[in-house]
Protein backbone atom coordinates (compact mmCIF):
# COMPACT_ATOMS: atom_id res chain seq x y z
CA UNK A 1 0.00 0.00 0.00
CA UNK A 2 1.07 3.60 -1.01
CA UNK A 3 0.23 5.14 2.56
CA UNK A 4 2.34 2.71 4.66
CA UNK A 5 4.73 4.23 6.96
CA UNK A 6 8.08 4.27 5.01
CA UNK A 7 6.95 2.83 1.85
CA UNK A 8 8.71 4.88 -0.75
CA UNK A 9 9.38 2.90 -3.54
CA UNK A 10 5.69 1.37 -5.46
CA UNK A 11 6.28 -2.21 -6.61
CA UNK A 12 4.00 -1.91 -10.13
CA UNK A 13 3.66 0.80 -12.57
CA UNK A 14 0.74 3.19 -13.09
CA UNK A 15 -2.54 1.69 -13.62
CA UNK A 16 -4.23 4.28 -16.04
CA UNK A 17 -2.07 5.55 -18.44
CA UNK A 18 -3.20 8.84 -20.65
CA UNK A 19 -2.91 7.78 -23.91
CA UNK A 20 -4.85 10.63 -25.18
CA UNK A 21 -4.57 14.75 -24.41
CA UNK A 22 -7.35 16.46 -23.34
CA UNK A 23 -8.95 18.23 -25.26
CA UNK A 24 -11.46 21.08 -24.74
CA UNK A 25 -13.75 21.11 -27.97
CA UNK A 26 -13.60 17.36 -28.01
CA UNK A 27 -17.79 17.45 -28.76
CA UNK A 28 -17.50 20.27 -30.56
CA UNK A 29 -16.64 23.29 -29.11
CA UNK A 30 -18.97 25.74 -27.71
CA UNK A 31 -19.36 29.77 -28.10
CA UNK A 32 -17.67 30.17 -24.75
CA UNK A 33 -14.54 28.03 -25.56
CA UNK A 34 -14.44 29.42 -28.87
CA UNK A 35 -14.14 32.52 -27.34
CA UNK A 36 -11.64 31.66 -24.92
CA UNK A 37 -9.49 29.80 -27.23
CA UNK A 38 -9.22 32.76 -29.46
CA UNK A 39 -8.81 35.51 -27.00
CA UNK A 40 -4.94 36.83 -26.53
CA UNK A 41 -3.90 37.34 -22.61
CA UNK A 42 -1.88 40.06 -22.92
CA UNK A 43 -0.71 42.35 -19.96
CA UNK A 44 0.61 39.18 -18.03
CA UNK A 45 3.70 38.05 -16.18
CA UNK A 46 4.57 34.78 -17.26
CA UNK A 47 3.41 32.93 -14.34
CA UNK A 48 -0.07 34.06 -14.97
CA UNK A 49 -0.22 33.76 -18.63
CA UNK A 50 0.64 30.03 -18.00
CA UNK A 51 -2.10 29.82 -15.22
CA UNK A 52 -5.18 31.27 -17.63
CA UNK A 53 -3.66 28.90 -20.56
CA UNK A 54 -4.00 26.18 -18.39
CA UNK A 55 -7.87 27.11 -17.32
CA UNK A 56 -8.41 27.33 -21.12
CA UNK A 57 -6.80 24.24 -21.87
CA UNK A 58 -8.38 22.09 -19.56
CA UNK A 59 -11.85 23.89 -19.52
CA UNK A 60 -11.69 25.56 -16.54
CA UNK A 61 -11.76 28.92 -17.99
CA UNK A 62 -14.82 31.40 -16.56
CA UNK A 63 -15.60 34.16 -18.81
CA UNK A 64 -16.76 37.75 -16.25
CA UNK A 65 -20.65 38.63 -17.10
CA UNK A 66 -19.61 42.20 -15.73
CA UNK A 67 -17.23 44.04 -15.67
CA UNK A 68 -15.04 44.03 -12.35
CA UNK A 69 -13.97 47.08 -10.02
CA UNK A 70 -9.99 47.77 -10.77
CA UNK A 71 -7.77 47.54 -7.23
CA UNK A 72 -6.03 50.81 -8.16
CA UNK A 73 -8.59 53.32 -9.67
CA UNK A 74 -11.71 51.90 -8.07
CA UNK A 75 -13.90 51.81 -11.36
CA UNK A 76 -15.65 49.05 -13.36
CA UNK A 77 -13.42 48.92 -15.91
CA UNK A 78 -11.69 45.07 -15.86
CA UNK A 79 -13.25 42.84 -17.94
CA UNK A 80 -11.11 40.17 -18.63
CA UNK A 81 -11.56 37.15 -16.21
CA UNK A 82 -9.16 36.48 -13.30
CA UNK A 83 -7.65 40.06 -13.63
CA UNK A 84 -7.60 42.86 -10.60
CA UNK A 85 -6.24 45.54 -12.50
CA UNK A 86 -7.74 47.52 -15.78
CA UNK A 87 -5.69 47.80 -18.21
CA UNK A 88 -4.78 51.53 -18.43
CA UNK A 89 -3.57 51.17 -14.75
CA UNK A 90 -1.42 48.55 -15.77
CA UNK A 91 0.28 49.97 -18.07
CA UNK A 92 0.81 53.71 -16.36
CA UNK A 93 2.74 51.49 -13.70
CA UNK A 94 3.67 48.93 -16.03
CA UNK A 95 2.57 46.08 -13.80
CA UNK A 96 0.84 42.39 -14.56
CA UNK A 97 -3.08 42.78 -14.79
CA UNK A 98 -3.50 39.63 -12.74
CA UNK A 99 -0.88 39.57 -9.94
CA UNK A 100 -0.50 43.18 -9.63
CA UNK A 101 3.67 42.42 -9.05
CA UNK A 102 6.20 44.63 -11.20
CA UNK A 103 7.35 42.36 -13.91
CA UNK A 104 8.30 41.42 -17.31
CA UNK A 105 5.36 41.31 -19.21
CA UNK A 106 5.11 38.74 -21.86
CA UNK A 107 2.80 40.24 -24.48
CA UNK A 108 2.25 44.63 -23.87
CA UNK A 109 -0.91 45.64 -24.09
CA UNK A 110 -1.74 47.06 -27.29
CA UNK A 111 -3.79 50.06 -26.99
CA UNK A 112 -3.83 51.80 -30.37
CA UNK A 113 -5.72 48.52 -31.96
CA UNK A 114 -7.76 47.97 -29.11
CA UNK A 115 -9.17 51.75 -29.23
CA UNK A 116 -9.72 50.97 -33.39
CA UNK A 117 -12.10 47.66 -32.58
CA UNK A 118 -13.79 49.41 -29.90
CA UNK A 119 -14.87 52.35 -32.75
CA UNK A 120 -15.80 50.20 -35.34
CA UNK A 121 -17.42 47.51 -33.40
CA UNK A 122 -19.57 51.08 -31.92
CA UNK A 123 -19.92 52.05 -35.87
CA UNK A 124 -21.36 48.48 -36.92
CA UNK A 125 -23.63 48.31 -33.91
CA UNK A 126 -25.51 51.89 -34.26
CA UNK A 127 -24.99 51.82 -38.38
CA UNK A 128 -23.22 55.41 -37.74
CA UNK A 129 -20.16 55.75 -39.57
CA UNK A 130 -21.10 55.62 -43.07
CA UNK A 131 -20.12 58.09 -45.56
CA UNK A 132 -22.43 60.79 -46.30
CA UNK A 133 -22.21 60.34 -49.89
CA UNK A 134 -23.84 56.92 -49.16
CA UNK A 135 -26.28 58.18 -47.21
CA UNK A 136 -27.66 61.20 -50.20
CA UNK A 137 -27.85 58.57 -52.76
CA UNK A 138 -31.21 57.23 -50.88
CA UNK A 139 -32.25 60.59 -50.19
CA UNK A 140 -31.95 61.51 -53.92
CA UNK A 141 -35.72 60.55 -55.39
CA UNK A 142 -34.85 61.86 -59.18
CA UNK A 143 -33.56 57.89 -59.36
CA UNK A 144 -37.49 56.55 -58.74
CA UNK A 145 -39.01 58.74 -61.32
CA UNK A 146 -42.60 60.34 -60.80
CA UNK A 147 -44.04 58.64 -57.66
CA UNK A 148 -46.97 60.56 -57.92
CA UNK A 149 -48.80 59.59 -61.72
CA UNK A 150 -51.12 56.59 -61.55
CA UNK A 151 -49.88 55.27 -65.26
CA UNK A 152 -46.95 53.88 -64.10
CA UNK A 153 -49.82 50.96 -62.25
CA UNK A 154 -52.07 48.50 -63.55
CA UNK A 155 -55.89 48.70 -62.58
CA UNK A 156 -56.57 46.27 -59.49
CA UNK A 157 -60.28 46.72 -60.23
CA UNK A 158 -60.42 43.63 -62.60
CA UNK A 159 -59.80 43.20 -66.76
CA UNK A 160 -60.20 46.67 -68.69
CA UNK A 161 -63.17 46.93 -70.71
CA UNK A 162 -62.67 47.83 -74.38
CA UNK A 163 -66.06 48.94 -75.05
CA UNK A 164 -66.85 45.77 -77.75
CA UNK A 165 -68.06 42.09 -76.07
CA UNK A 166 -65.71 40.46 -74.81
CA UNK A 167 -65.85 36.68 -75.66
CA UNK A 168 -64.95 34.59 -72.76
Amino acid sequence: MSSQKGNVSRSRRQKHQNTAAFKNDKYGATVQVKIANSKVHDGLCQRCKDVIEWKVKYNKYKTLTQPRPCVKCSQKTVKDSYHVICKPCALKLEICTKCGKKEDIVIPINTQKQGEDEEDSDQRKTGRGRRKKDVDEFDNDDDFGDLDSDEDFVSDSGPEKTGGNVCP
